[in-house]
C-alpha cells in the first residue's frame, strides 16, 4: 500500500460497535500507527538519500581515476562523469519513491505526457544537449583548445551537457550553450601545430626594399617559438603615400602567437633603428601655376 493510500485509510473513521467513543479511539490509534509508519519511511527515505549521494560521489571518483588511468581524453571523460552523475541520481530518486511505496511503473503515462510538454517547453536546452552528444562524437573542439565559437573567443575550459564553459583572453569565463556553438561556424587555432602571424612594415621611399627584407628574413627565425618548419614570409604587399608597406608573417604555436606577435614588431623596430633606415614619411608634390 502506498503513502497516499495509507494517509486516506488512517483519515477514514472505522465502525465500531462500542459507539462514538470507540470510533474516535480507533481514528487515533490508526493515525498513531500509521504516523509512525510514515515516519520511520521518511527517516529511511533521508537516510538513503544521504547514502546514495555519498556512493554516487565515491563511484564518480572511481569511475574518474579509471578514466585517468586509461588516459582517456579529458573532454570526454568530464562528458562522462556528469552523465554518469545524473543517471544515478535519477536511479537514486526512483528507489526513494519505492520505500514510500509508490509505483513508478503507474506514472508511466504521466511522465510520458509530461515529458512532451517539457519537450515543447525546453526545445532549446534538449536541442542543446543533442549539440553536446555530436561534439563529443564529432570532437570538432575538445578542453585546452583555443577557439572562437558562437563569436567568442578564448580557451575552451569544459564541455557539459548543455553548455560550453570557454576563458576569454581577458580571463572572463564565459558560458555558451552548446546548440548555439554546434550551430555557428567554429574556428579551432588549436587543431594545427602552427598559426601565421600576420604584421606589416613600413618603408620610406628612399629605403632599399631588398636590404629591408633580407634584414627581417635574416632576424626572424632567430626569435624564441618562431617555427623552422615554415620560412617566415616578408615581401611588399602595397605602396601608399609614405613609401612600401612589407607584410611580415612568421608562424608559431597558438600557444605563443602573442609572444612572437609582440617581439616581431619589436625586431621590426631595432632592425630598421639599427639599419638608419629613414622615418616614413608622406611626401607631397604642390605644382605652382605660373602667372
Amino acid at each position: 500500500m502506498n503513502l497516499i493510500a495509507q494517509l486516506a485509510q488512517a483519515a477514514t473513521p472505522a465502525p465500531s460497535p462500542s459507539g462514538g467513543g470507540g470510533t474516535t479511539q480507533t481514528v487515533i490509534d490508526t493515525i498513531a500507527e500509521r504516523g509512525v509508519d510514515i515516519g520511520l519511511k521518511i527517516v529511511a527515505a533521508i537516510v538513503a538519500w544521504i547514502i546514495g549521494a555519498w556512493i554516487i560521489r565515491m563511484l564518480g571518483k572511481v569511475a574518474k581515476k579509471a578514466m585517468l588511468a586509461r588516459k582517456l581524453d579529458d573532454t570526454l571523460s568530464r562528458y562522462l562523469s556528469a552523465s554518469l552523475g545524473v543517471v544515478l541520481k535519477i536511479l537514486l530518486i526512483v528507489a526513494i519513491l519505492g520505500i514510500f511505496g509508490i509505483e513508478t511503473t503507474s506514472f508511466a503515462a504521466f511522465f510520458a505526457a509530461a515529458g512532451v510538454a517539457i519537450g515543447m517547453a525546453w526545445s532549446g536546452l534538449l536541442s542543446n544537449f543533442a549539440a553536446g552528444v555530436f561534439m563529443m562524437f564529432l570532437r570538432p573542439i575538445k578542453v585546452g583548445d583555443f577557439v572562437t565559437v558562437a563569436g567568442v573567443t578564448g580557451t575552451v575550459r569544459e564541455i557539459g551537457l548543455f553548455v560550453t564553459a570557454v576563458d576569454t583572453m581577458d580571463n572572463v569565463r564565459t558560458i555558451i550553450g552548446n546548440g548555439k556553438i554546434f550551430s555557428d561556424t567554429m574556428a579551432n587555432f588549436s587543431a594545427n601545430p602552427y598559426r601565421r602571424v600576420d604584421l606589416v612594415a613600413q618603408l620610406n621611399h628612399g629605403v632599399d626594399y631588398k636590404a629591408a627584407v633580407k634584414l627581417l628574413r635574416d632576424r626572424l627565425p632567430n626569435l624564441p617559438h618562431v617555427t623552422k618548419e615554415v620560412a617566415a614570409t616578408v615581401e611588399i604587399v602595397e605602396f601608399n603615400a609614405m613609401g612600401p608597406l612589407l607584410c611580415v608573417r612568421p608562424y608559431t604555436h597558438t600557444d605563443t602567437y602573442w609572444d612572437v606577435y609582440f617581439a616581431t614588431n619589436a625586431l621590426i623596430k631595432d632592425a630598421f633603428t639599427e639599419a638608419g633606415f629613414p622615418v616614413p614619411e608622406t611626401h607631397y608634390r604642390v605644382a605652382h601655376k605660373a602667372a
